[in-house]
């Protein structure tokens, strides 16, 4: 680019898959901007990482469920002058249960979390990749962006919005020529505590699924978005349940959802 040091901002990276991207990030060499909620281990992520990668990490305490926290963190980019090369929108949760039971202040955080955070952090970074043409957004969606997902229905729909938000903001920077790119990640379940949070225990996601290792799907993700990939699905068995999902008829896709995972 312009041989300044490049750095990735990446929500979520307390654990699982965001941790992993931050590592894979900084052994590529990018300094980086950490956020979560758990200060004590996003400052054990840092003290690791620079220990053992020759770049810088800037740690960002917040809760990105809470209004006007994405602002927040843009404005502190801003204020201390930092360019933000890549964006890694990975925070997000789920909760499972009937929707007509489910607390009604974690749904409204779910969609915070899940949608608003995500679309104005990629609202305000999004003009300046495009002013200087070069930048890559990657948003971590879900295999469950492409069906409807009952006693999960709130955290299926978010997951659709990202995918869908992320296919069309990458057409329309293919149709206007720039060089920035939008991929969406839609991994099928992975081992990471997602699953403690969604208080899904009673669930039967855990005997009809295989679960991938977050590694793995982390690496996977990485090397798509770095080829500008608009949609990244790790896996054969998910490829066919994202295809299965596409040519069944909408009523079996659905009940058949409730059934692997009541």
């Amino acid at each position: 680019m312009d041989g300044q040091q490049k750095t990735a901002l990446v929500t979520g990276t307390s654990g699982g898959i965001g941790m992993e991207l931050s590592w894979l990030l900084a052994k590529d060499g990018y300094n980086l901007v950490v956020v979560a909620r758990n200060l004590e281990k996003l400052t054990k992520l840092k003290e690791e990482i620079e220990s053992e990668c020759r770049t810088n990490v800037t740690v960002i305490q917040k809760d990105l469920s809470q209004p006007s926290s994405a602002e927040e963190i843009f404005e502190f980019t801003k204020e201390n002058k930092i360019r933000i090369d890549i964006l890694v929108n990975n925070a997000g949760f789920g909760d499972w249960g009937f929707f007509a039971e489910c607390n009604l202040g974690k749904i409204q955080s779910m969609i915070q979390l899940n949608v608003m955070a995500l679309t104005t952090l990629t609202r305000l970074f999004l003009p300046q990749m495009k002013e200087r043409n070069s930048g890559k957004i990657l948003n971590v969606a879900s295999v469950a962006s492409f069906m409807p997902g009952a006693k999960m229905a709130v955290y299926y729909a978010t997951k659709a919005f990202v995918r869908s938000f992320s296919e069309a903001i990458s057409v329309e920077l293919k149709k206007t020529s720039s060089k920035v790119t939008v991929t969406a990640l839609c991994p099928g379940p992975v081992e990471t505590d997602f699953w403690s949070r969604a208080e899904a225990g009673e669930s039967k996601i855990f005997s009809n699924f295989i679960f991938a290792n977050q590694k793995e799907i982390a690496l996977y993700g990485y090397r798509k978005m770095m080829k500008g990939s608009t949609l990244a699905v790790p896996g054969f068995f998910v490829k066919l349940s994202v295809l299965a999902a596409k040519l069944l008829p909408f009523s079996v896709v659905r009940n058949l959802i409730y059934r692997v995972q009541k």
